[in-house]
């Protein structure tokens, strides 16, 4: 059995490892995290993720020795139904939501999970973000119907958090391949300005600013502001925004900025957000595809657990991310993908260089669902 267990160093990817072992059963190792830090081991906002992993499988083994730098884990089946989860405020909910999504088409039962944490910061996609992109993304496998969504009830800025997150997610038996080849033109952009525990006219500002960017390439924005009252508007103050654009061929390309959490660095003025967002989604359409590029993970394990079938996704330049993820989907499920660069035209309107990525599928069933 030894031989089926697979052995990485260091910290890096961390949830990468743990979610492709949950999916394909196979043992994980992970030694040397932080060996030669000042403060060893796993940080609690892994050891949260660790619990969360926990709570939606059956039978998981998971050993850690006393200064945390080695872990194993041998995964157990996955379950689902109502969990509920604190998430560690050192990350935003997004760090676990994203896992979530990974993992939830193949539970047992429809999860149906409330995660409370910060729901908004900068190092991590926001909440809005997943859901106005990586939702849409599922839907194109197939994974779609009733109950699946998910809500913000309470937003919760960083550092103090307080925010609240409902996610449901129906289960899949299989996963369908996809041709995702063109995205076709930007048709509308939209978006939410969201302000809690400051006045509701930062959300105006950054709206009117990042409106100022956009409207010289498109009429079709409309920008919806969000301001939380009261005990859902969390713990700290702050604001940000989400900016979605969406193709004609039904693919979303999305930015976010969220404001300086307090205590830590230079405050942020809500112009100078709206401006850099609008930026940041324009070169996000720039450099185009039919992902973008904080969802590609995700679409390349769907793509990877689809039917025995050709799957094809058009993706803008991968980052480190992207390209370490594919190694451990060698790693896992023995899938290697098929890579094309496409280089862009002389017509710069087309963006730049696409990258066309193919592969058959695994044939994945759900195995944990039950047989009505």
């Amino acid at each position: 059995m030894a031989s089926h267990r697979l052995t990485y160093d260091g910290c890096n990817f961390f949830r990468q490892r743990l979610v492709l072992s949950t999916l394909s059963g196979k043992r994980v190792k992970i030694k040397n995290i932080r060996s030669k830090d000042d403060d060893p081991g796993l940080r609690d906002f892994e050891a949260s993720f660790i619990r969360l992993l926990d709570k939606v499988t059956n039978g998981s083994r998971i050993e850690i020795n006393q200064t945390g730098t080695v872990l194993f884990y041998q995964p157990g089946l996955l379950h689902g139904g109502p969990i509920e989860h604190d998430c560690n405020t050192q990350r935003s909910i997004g760090y676990y939501l994203e896992a979530l999504l990974m993992l939830a088409p193949f539970m047992k039962t429809s999860l149906k999970a409330t995660l409370r944490g910060v729901t908004n910061d900068p190092s991590d996609p926001t909440v809005d973000m997943l859901k106005s992109t990586a939702l849409p993304l599922m839907k194109q496998f197939g994974i779609d119907g009733e109950g699946f969504e998910l809500k913000v009830l309470k937003r919760g800025m960083a550092p103090g958090g307080g925010g609240e997150v409902f996610f449901t997610c129906p289960v899949r038996r299989t996963i369908r391949p996809v041709q995702l080849t063109d995205p076709g033109k930007i048709k509308r952009i939209r978006g939410v300005a969201y302000s809690v525990r400051v006045s509701p006219q930062m959300a105006n500002r950054i709206v009117e600013a990042a409106r100022g960017v956009l409207n010289q390439f498109i009429p079709d924005i409309y920008i919806h502001t969000d301001h939380m009252k009261g005990p859902n508007s969390g713990k700290s103050p702050g604001f940000g925004l989400t900016l979605v654009a969406e193709t004609l061929n039904g693919s979303f390309l999305s930015a976010e900025m969220a404001s300086t959490p307090q205590g830590q660095g230079d405050p942020i003025l809500p112009e100078d957000l709206g401006r850099n967002c609008a930026k940041l989604l324009l070169e996000e359409v720039y450099r185009g595809g039919c992902v973008d590029s904080s969802n590609q993970s995700l679409a390349l394990l769907l793509m990877t657990l689809g039917q025995q079938d050709v799957s094809k996704v058009l993706l803008g330049p991968l980052p480190p991310y992207t390209i370490e993820f594919l190694r451990h989907i060698r790693d896992f499920f023995q899938i290697m993908f098929k890579i094309e660069v496409q280089k862009s035209s002389e017509d710069s309107r087309k963006g730049g260089d696409k990258i066309l990525m193919t592969c058959v599928g695994v044939g994945y069933s759900n195995i944990n669902k039950t047989i009505k």
